[in-house]
């Protein structure tokens, strides 16, 4: 295991205008009752990820209301992220079964993580890679442990669900995004918070429309032509092939569409560069499909321009935790077009702040709709980002942590 540098120093007082102040003053409030408390976030990957990218501008924020916040990641093998890539399918629905062998190994990497921690009031595990730190912790009641889930397991391949419990009922609390995701044998105490995006970061700061569409211009895009953007891993639970498909349905009607696929090769993520591959051979050298990863020099900045200039925000996820894309496109004032399934239905309110849809004819159909009815993109382009600025900014994210840093850890500051 190893810490992750904190290079950037954000200020809560910069929010208050976004927030309102009514909220900011109540986050002043938690703040005076969580400081001097410490917490420690772990996970897989410092780059690449949903989570990475919540930790990244969170734990600046809680270090400036008084946490003292700290984030690492952990040290493994590749092996052990070809086993975790199987847990986190099978947890989705995917019938994989787990060898004696990789349980083994899944146990002896969190053996040797647990063997470095450091000292916290609360420490934070996050998703399956880092669910077993606490049973192989020295001394686990030092600190208070809470397991957070950014999976929806409503469909769990049983057997591995069923190696997995039992780590995550050692910890004090376990959180979810939905309350439909909490597995009903689980017997622990329960949070729901949903992700978050931070609206100030670089990949979500305002940018000027000229200046987005310099940027995609620069990527070899026609801007006078309508863009379709879909920005996630390579990953079959975000369904890259069908979206291909439903571009295709598209373009029957609008010839000029283009459509553009952004995603991350993460470091655990195993599969993206085999899926990438599979997404490029379906979309058969079409001069109007672009793929882009980080690798190619795609990267935050770029993100943010490609979803300011879209037309339409596709999200045609099969399985999803949460979809922070999909707040990021609400926030920046573009419709969405997003699978029916987890975290998204509580991010789009369907044909108010965007379109939800279960089939590649559907995407299709409702693309469609936004791309002929200029007044229809407004509307649920506004309705999409008043429904981000109340419920899912980086700010309510705070909001929680400190509430959980206050009434988890021990008043003395360290756990007894």
């Amino acid at each position: 295991m190893h810490p992750v540098p904190i290079a950037t120093t954000k200020r809560l007082a910069d929010y208050a205008a976004i927030i309102g102040d009514r909220r900011y003053e109540e986050l002043r409030a938690l703040a005076k009752a969580a400081a001097g408390r410490s917490m420690l976030h772990i996970n897989a990957t410092a780059y690449g990820g949903g989570v990475a990218e919540i930790l990244q501008n969170l734990v600046p924020l809680l270090r400036d209301a008084g946490v003292d916040a700290h984030w690492a990641v952990l040290d493994a093998p590749p092996a052990f992220y070809d086993i975790t890539k199987k847990i986190h399918n099978a947890l989705q629905g995917m019938e994989l079964d787990l060898s004696e062998q990789e349980k083994e190994l899944f146990q002896e990497v969190a053996r040797e993580n647990a063997a470095q921690l450091t000292d916290a009031d609360v420490i934070l595990a996050h998703d399956p890679q880092a669910v077993a730190l606490r049973h192989f912790a020295k001394d686990p009641r030092r600190a208070t442990w809470v397991w957070r889930c950014h999976i929806d397991l409503t469909t769990a391949h049983q057997p591995v669900w069923s190696f997995l419990r039992p780590f995550v009922e050692e910890h004090d609390a376990s959180i979810w995004t939905m309350p439909e995701f909490v597995r009903p044998d689980l017997k622990q105490k329960v949070l729901i918070q949903a992700p978050t995006i931070d609206p100030l970061s670089l990949k979500n700061q305002d940018m000027p429309v000229s200046a987005a569409r310099a940027i995609v211009r620069r990527w070899g895009l026609d801007i006078e032509r309508p863009i379709l953007v879909q920005v996630s891993r390579f990953d079959p639970w975000k369904d890259p092939l069908g979206v291909i498909d439903a571009y295709r349905l598209v373009k029957v009607e609008v010839p000029g569409v283009q459509l553009v696929m952004i995603g991350s090769l993460a470091d655990d993520d195993p599969e993206g560069q085999e899926y990438l591959d599979r997404t490029r051979a379906h979309a058969h050298g079409d001069p109007d499909v672009f793929l882009f990863t980080n690798l190619d020099g795609v990267k935050d900045q770029e993100v943010n321009a490609f979803q300011r200039a879209a037309t339409v925000v596709v999200q045609k996820s099969l399985r999803e935790g949460f979809g922070l894309v999909v707040a990021e496109a609400l926030w920046k004032g573009v419709p969405v077009v997003a699978g029916k399934v987890g975290g998204i239905v509580i991010q789009i309110q369907d044909e108010v702040s965007g379109f939800l849809v279960t089939s590649v004819e559907e995407a299709a159909k409702c693309t469609l709709e936004l791309l002929k009815d200029p007044a229809l993109r407004r509307g649920m382009a506004d309705a999409g980002r008043e429904r981000v600025r109340d419920k899912f900014l980086i700010t309510r994210d705070l909001r929680d942590q400190l509430d959980l840093v206050s009434s988890l850890a021990a008043p003395t500051g360290r756990a007894s």
